[in-house]
């Protein structure tokens, strides 16, 4: 039941974000004059609809996209004095430039999308990739503000008895194991770590550095028992340890085996509770999914064919795998799940809300690359009319004519056939080899 609440609720925030996303264009396209003719969430065959006003507002039945249709978008023959079409890519170029002006009612030329200035355009064509930004602030802001993740805390949770060497299985001390420092000092679980060497720790990470870096020294340690404050005298011993990364991820060798250093040991480690984030931290967090989105996105191509050559190969693919519309609702399900029981309920919310922003991120990203049929596509025709006027202003030449958009039909027509493809590829993968979790 939960697995098909979750996908269910995939469902709905996915429509949720493509109506926002088509209402971010809508909105100030409308308050700039632009007649908008529809607003449709979804493609194909219409479902539902109804006209309010000027525009017909509907559902369609794919909902794996949606958009809004700005009388104008194209700039006339007369606009940009178009001459008789020689090629397929003209006449396709054409076409879309009498389509789009059969569209303006007559004496409202004026209000069509191309006659805009370019910063209303970049308003208007910005504001559906901006409005899915928003949308995983949001989710994110839910997740890590309001609900919380686990971490560690500065309380001891265990003190180990010996110290075993970073590449020892053994789960149990053996004779002629050294003592653990930590052991030796008389630090307890339960005491919560005040200073190391007369500085104030506030997180775990960072008392695992000071101990690290003082191997071999003797460093007064106060703890809080009971109430009341203690002050130990520990000595960690230099021993071999896992390298840590920035976020105290232990670092691997190519082999998979982790990368050892000399470095100091304690011997303790740390309780793990839910912990909020602060509300200043947001906006970190999500500029650091949106760059790596944009890496992924770069890498996509790449990416996708070794989605083919796994599945092709009987490869299973692992967790970090691209996934398409199909993957995303199984990976919820899983997330959601009976498979799912054991972990709580708070961080499978969490896992949700994390995957929803994600997928909004890519929307944000995804529609920014330059090439039509994408949001990023006009924003770059609408950058290179404005270079093009302000270069005609500071030279004292006429305004130019707008830029002939239209012509880039045809690329969009090859690139939709691409996006469709990989869609279609990746729909196939997650049907015959799904990405799993566990």
């Amino acid at each position: 039941m939960a697995y098909v609440v979750a996908v269910l609720i995939v469902v709905v925030v996915l429509l949720a974000s493509i109506g926002l996303h088509e209402l971010g264009h809508m909105i100030p396209a409308k308050r700039f004059g632009v007649r908008v003719s529809q607003y449709m969430v979804g493609f194909g065959p219409t479902l539902w609809s109804r006209t309010r006003g000027e525009t017909e507002y509907g559902l369609k039945a794919i909902p794996l996209g949606g958009y809004v249709r700005l009388v104008g978008m194209y700039p006339t023959a007369a606009a940009v004095e178009a001459k008789e079409p020689r090629t397929w890519a003209g006449r396709l170029a054409a076409d879309a430039r009498a389509a789009s002006a059969e569209e303006i009612h007559p004496g409202e030329d004026h209000r069509a999308f191309y006659r805009l200035s370019t910063p209303k355009k970049l308003v208007v064509m910005m504001g559906g990739p901006v409005m899915n930004l928003l949308i995983a602030v949001v989710l994110l802001g839910i997740a890590y503000v309001g609900i919380g993740i686990p971490g560690t805390t500065t309380t001891v949770a265990e003190v180990s008895q010996c110290v075993l060497p970073a590449s020892s299985t053994a789960t149990a001390c053996q004779a002629g194991d050294p003592a653990a420092p930590a052991a030796a000092a008389g630090l307890k679980p339960g005491d919560h770590v005040v200073s190391y060497g007369g500085t104030a720790v506030t997180s775990w990470t960072q008392l695992t550095a000071l101990i690290r870096a003082s191997g071999g020294q003797t460093v007064p340690l106060v703890v809080q028992r009971g109430g009341s404050p203690i002050t130990l005298t520990v000595t960690p011993i230099v021993t071999d340890r896992p390298v840590l990364d920035a976020n105290g991820n232990v670092v691997t060798n190519a082999d998979g085996t982790a990368k050892t250093q000399k470095a100091g040991f304690l011997g303790a480690t740390p309780t793990t509770a839910t912990q909020r984030m602060s509300v200043l931290s947001l906006p970190g967090q999500v500029a650091d999914r949106t760059w790596q989105t944009m890496k992924i996105v770069v890498a996509l191509p790449q990416r996708t064919a070794q989605v083919v050559s796994e599945t092709v190969n009987g490869q299973p693919r692992d967790s970090s795998s691209v996934v398409g519309i199909v993957g995303v609702g199984r990976l919820a399900g899983e997330i959601a799940s009976d498979k799912a029981a054991g972990v709580d309920l708070g961080l499978r919310a969490v896992g949700l809300l994390e995957m929803l922003a994600a997928l909004n991120i890519s929307l944000f990203v995804f529609n920014l690359i330059p090439l039509p049929p994408l949001d990023g596509g006009h924003v770059a025709a609408a950058l290179w009319e404005g270079a093009k006027r302000q270069v005609a202003r500071l030279r004292g030449l006429a305004r130019p004519r707008p830029f002939d958009s239209a012509r880039l039909v045809p690329l969009a027509y090859g690139m939709f056939v691409v996006l469709g493809g990989m869609g279609l590829v990746l729909v196939w993968a997650d049907l015959v080899n799904p990405v799993r979790l566990g």
